[in-house]
């Protein structure tokens, strides 16, 4: 899945979609009120520089064409303590040991529980940053997490609807 960004300026929309859609948005909107934006993977919130008008924003933010060779992994060096039979269990896959966790890992990530767990993070992320002081979001907080999707789509009715809509969609992919 390719990164999503949210703006919001204030509690109102202001655009989702690619880094380089939602920092032109942000641009375009100026300062006021305040626009935060949010990675809609993590739910976290992010800052876009754009400075320098569109032509720089576009630069900075649109993926470069990739070139021959190897991609850039981004890959970090981590020690990683396991039995000998682990060990040897990794080194007999695929790839080896590092290729082998990777996948493990991927597939981890891709069970529904996971999906579901990253989604709820998510929401909650973007509600504490955005709607942190709203009534109700200690109760909206706990309906999230209990899996009670009616229990927290009552609890959010009262909230701008772009706010409660977001939050939505972020938790249920709704």
């Amino acid at each position: 899945m390719s990164a999503y960004f949210t703006a919001f300026s204030g509690v109102t929309h202001l655009a989702t979609g690619s880094a380089v859609e939602v920092a032109l948005a942000v641009a375009r909107a100026g300062t006021e009120p305040r626009v935060l934006v949010f990675s809609d993977a993590a739910g976290r919130q992010i800052d876009f520089d754009t400075s320098g008008g569109e032509a720089a924003i576009r630069a900075r933010y649109t993926d470069a064409p990739r070139g021959r060779g190897r991609p850039k992994l981004g890959v970090t060096a981590r020690e990683v303590t396991l039995l000998p039979r682990h060990w040897d269990w990794l080194n007999d896959q695929p790839g080896g040991a590092s290729a082998a966790l990777r996948r493990l890992i991927d597939a981890a990530r891709k069970t529904p529980e996971a999906e579901a767990r990253a989604g709820r993070d998510a929401a909650y992320r973007f509600l504490a940053a955005i709607a942190g002081d709203y009534p109700g979001f200690e109760e909206a907080a706990r309906a999230l997490y209990a899996g009670d999707r009616a229990g927290f789509t009552a609890r959010l009715a009262a909230w701008p609807k772009d706010v409660a809509d977001h939050a939505m969609r972020l938790a249920f992919g709704a």
